[in-house]
């Protein structure tokens, strides 16, 4: 009688079961490789940026120091005297760019917070897309608005019986008449950008706000917006960082004057209009004010870089992940 024995194993293990594919396939490689070079790109451009600023600002400096540049005294390196204190044109560029984000961050956020929460679908379909051309409208329409619009109805409307100097009615070329339309121009940029991270929200959070008793309000501004507030920086800082380096606006519509001054009436010039100004005009190779044009457009880079460093410390800080 034969006896039952169960079957025996095999004495020699073959290679164990995978599901990757032994090798990757020759378009995805490619696919890796083109995308690579796309972000190596964006590196090499950034560093010849900086290669190409750096040398022209050395030399700069190695003919106008440090303690004249970052000074108080006249801007004026076209002229004899001469004159380098560039706190001038960058007190011309805060100014600009302090009342254009007084009118474009809250309004910017108003509108993102109204197509987010309030708009109805019909009326979101057709605002989102009026904001967007608004972003499209090329920057000379809005210094040839400025000039014809917003300084005529400023000059007219302008507090004149208001004693001291805000009370002196202002020119043909002011700050406020610049910063108003810049303003206006970056009001889209805030709003999309600020718009499309409080989407991101989950709907969770607003069903549990409704549900202890939130009205829409409170759950716009208590709930929404904390909750989105990252992507809310990262559009102010969007926005900063455009009305920093605009230049077309302020080159019609800020004046020529490099004023040490805040004041809305007053004439001002910025590093952009300067840069702008200077480099169509018949300058000498080599000369100081040749360099003089990098030297400005460095300490731009680097206002702007750091501009940049802290909006990306601050969106890292207030992040919220969502699953």
């Amino acid at each position: 009688m034969a006896l039952l024995t169960a079957p025996t194993e095999p004495s020699s293990v073959g290679p164990p079961l995978s599901l990757e594919p032994s090798s990757r396939r020759l378009g995805e490689k490619f696919i890796v490789a083109l995308l690579f070079g796309a972000a190596a790109l964006a590196v090499l451009i950034t560093v010849g940026i900086v290669l190409a600023i750096a040398g022209p600002t050395i030399e700069f400096f190695r003919q106008v120091p440090f303690s004249r540049f970052f000074s108080t005294e006249a801007w004026a390196p076209n002229f004899v005297p001469d004159g380098f204190g560039v706190y001038n044109i960058l007190a011309g560029t805060a100014a600009i760019v302090l009342y254009s984000c007084m009118i474009a961050l809250p309004a910017g956020l108003g509108a993102a917070i109204y197509l987010n929460e309030y708009a109805s679908h019909r009326a979101r379909r057709i605002l989102k897309p009026v904001l967007e051309v608004l972003e499209g409208i090329p920057t000379v329409v809005y210094g040839l608005f400025a000039l014809a619009f917003v300084a005529p109805l400023l000059q007219e409307i302008w507090p004149t019986f208001v004693p001291g100097k805000l009370g002196d009615p202002p020119g043909f070329q002011f700050v406020l008449s610049a910063g108003v339309v810049l303003g206006i121009m970056i009001i889209p940029t805030v709003a999309s950008v600020s718009q499309d991270a409080m989407s991101a929200i989950p709907h969770g959070l607003r069903e549990a706000a409704y549900g202890l008793g939130s009205t829409k309000m409170q759950v716009a501004t208590k709930v929404v917006v904390p909750s989105a507030f990252s992507g809310i920086v990262a559009s102010f800082v969007l926005g900063l960082s455009r009305a920093v380096g605009e230049t077309m606006v302020v080159l019609m519509a800020a004046g020529a004057i490099a004023n040490l001054t805040l004041w809305p009436n007053d004439p001002v010039l910025t590093m952009t209009a300067f840069i702008g100004r200077t480099a169509t005009g018949d300058v000498g190779f080599g000369t100081t004010t040749y360099y003089t044009l990098f030297a400005v457009a460095a300490l731009l880079f680097v206002i702007t870089l750091v501009v940049n460093m802290i909006s990306i410390a601050l969106v890292r800080k207030f992040r919220e992940v969502y699953e």
